[in-house]
């Protein structure tokens, strides 16, 4: 396997700790329902052909399709078994570079009939629609076991995964929760956020920030976008501990707020100016600040 890449975006060599990138992987992919499925052309041999494809997961995690056999795709398979699934992240749209993919290869082969209940039912779970078609006598269902796979998880984050390593792990017990804990955050906590990121992360660029954006969040920390007037950056934040579900973040990110609030209150006069927005001649922000701890302790995330 290779090492993980690493093109500088303001990242040290002491990064934070987060999931391991088969973890971070399987999350995606588990969180996501569709993708991009590229098989090997029967009509033009050799050359990749993509097709948009729903799917769902078995419980090691390998992608399950309901196709059908007139689909250019599903011929393609009967020749060829080997493929590749392309997941992106909901998000990356707004911009598809800066998020996360996964890229899943591995061979794609009708489903034994010992597992068809099974599958069958987890498919229609994700796919309720699928429920008019399932049993028209051209529709099967295929499983991809995967191979190996290739992560990238924003600018300067990708890696080699195998399927194995991908086998093994569990998606991130926060996974049906984080979009709620981030739009929460974005909406209502940019205030507390900036606070934390100036306590964890002290330096001249976080003492000029204006704004922050959670873009991601884990059970070990979560990921802000720091905007200011120069520029716009990326850091990582950890928990002080991990962390399993939408009320443990909240205990644990009221807890941060509250111990950013009294170190940074805590300093020196001589050193304000140092700190940023944060300290004013007026009280403005740091009322805002005590407000943001306030609604987070009677908010869930």
């Amino acid at each position: 396997m290779s090492e993980a890449k690493n093109h500088g975006y303001g990242m040290t060599d002491s990064q934070p700790e987060q999931p391991s990138h088969a973890e971070q992987a399987k999350t995606l992919v588990a969180q996501h329902q569709i993708g991009t499925l590229s098989t090997l052309s029967r009509k033009i041999s050799g050359w990749p052909f993509g097709s948009v494809m729903p799917y769902s997961l078995n419980a090691d995690g390998n992608p399950i399709f309901l196709l059908s056999s007139m689909a250019m795709h599903t011929q393609n398979l009967k020749q060829d078994s080997r493929a590749s699934l392309l997941v992106m992240e909901a998000k990356a749209i707004e911009d598809p570079l800066a998020n996360g993919r996964v890229t899943l290869m591995g061979q794609v082969k009708p489903v034994p009939l010992d597992n068809l209940a099974e599958i069958r039912g987890r498919y229609l779970e994700c796919h309720p629609e699928s429920t008019f078609w399932v049993d028209f006598k051209d529709f099967s269902f295929y499983q991809m076991t995967v191979a190996d796979l290739y992560f990238v998880g924003g600018f300067g984050r990708m890696d080699w995964v195998t399927g194995a390593n991908y086998h093994k792990v569990e998606a991130d017990p926060l996974i049906d929760v984080t979009a709620d804990i981030i739009q929460h955050m974005n909406d209502d906590h940019v205030n507390a956020m900036i606070l934390i990121a100036k306590h964890n992360n002290h330096s001249d660029e976080t003492d000029k920030i204006t704004s922050a954006k959670m873009t991601a969040v884990d059970r070990l920390g979560f990921h802000l976008q720091l905007i200011s007037k120069e520029d716009l950056r990326g850091i990582r934040i950890n928990f002080p501990q991990p962390v399993a579900d939408a009320n443990s973040v909240r205990k644990v990110l009221v807890e941060m707020v509250r111990e950013a609030r009294a170190a940074l209150t805590q300093l020196a006069p001589s050193v304000e100016n140092s700190v940023g927005s944060i300290y004013m001649t007026s009280n403005s922000v740091t009322n805002a600040n005590y407000e943001a701890l306030e609604a987070i302790k009677n908010s869930k995330p």
